[in-house]
């Protein structure tokens, strides 16, 4: 028993530690990105593009693929359930309301969190096991601004992008089945998909790919910037920066998804 106490007490010391260090870089982010500009010591511009065009650009053929996929799987899936109810053309709705506010957000987001934040992770730990963070240190570069802010906010610009071009595909995907195998007519499915589909829906879809866009930079910067114990411990870093971001996003994702039920 008390050992079993014992274990959670260092779980939740662990955990209580991390969420402070985390919210500690994420202040000192903003500081630099909002007061950073006014004291001549701007986020480095030539990082921040370097950081967009790896999270965006070098991301988008896979989110492409998968939530093209996705969207297809989603149409044939629920095409099984309706065609008994007699409500087939449904499907377009069911593709582009499910793609929006929850799929497309959260798996866009995953993988992202898969491969972004492990690289982003691995990167830091590598530096910091090197001891380069505290060279920059030493030559009088803050590590937040210089390594952390940047990568903030590529994946806070291009998260949201990459979520609308996944919800996109998805919908395609959802055509193409609705179109070649279920004999919907073209037009009367992209009509339908916008009969049905809200600014609310778009709107809860983005401002979820955003705050995924931030737990996946925090917990990947945080967990390089601590990584210990050299190739080892990149290694460790790397998987429970990967394994926190997959258990946080879910869990922001159901809080969120909670808090636009009730609120109406």
């Amino acid at each position: 028993m008390i050992t079993a106490l014992d274990s959670i007490g260092r779980l939740t010391h662990g955990f209580l530690r991390q969420a402070g260090d985390m919210l500690a870089m994420f202040c000192q982010c903003l500081f630099w990105i909002v007061v950073g500009p006014f004291k001549r010591k701007p986020v480095p511009v030539k990082n921040f593009f370097a950081q967009t065009v790896f999270s965006g650009w070098d991301s988008l053929l896979i989110v492409i693929f998968v939530d093209f996929f996705i969207g297809m799987v989603l149409a044939m899936q629920s095409a099984y359930q309706l065609e008994q109810l007699g409500a087939t053309i449904y499907v377009a709705a069911l593709v582009g309301v499910s793609m929006t506010r929850e799929i497309g957000p959260v798996l866009t987001a995953l993988v992202i969190a898969g491969r972004v934040g492990a690289a982003i992770t691995a990167e830091l730990a590598t530096m910091k096991v090197t001891e380069q963070v505290e060279a920059l240190q030493t030559i009088g570069l803050n590590p937040v601004r210089y390594l952390v802010a940047p990568r903030l906010l590529a994946l806070a610009l291009m998260l949201p992008v990459l979520t609308v071009i996944g919800d996109l595909m998805g919908m395609v995907g959802g055509y193409v089945i609705g179109v070649t195998n279920l004999g919907l007519g073209s037009g009367l499915y992209i009509d339908t998909t916008i009969e049905f589909l809200t600014n609310k829906d778009i709107l809860t879809g983005l401002l979820k790919s955003f705050v995924f866009a931030l737990i996946i930079a925090m917990i990947s910067c945080q967990q390089g910037l601590g990584t210990e114990g050299g190739a080892e411990g990149v290694g460790r870093s790397t998987t429970r920066s990967v394994v926190t971001s997959f258990i946080m996003i879910i869990v922001a994702d159901a809080i969120l998804t909670a808090l636009f039920y009730f609120a109406g």
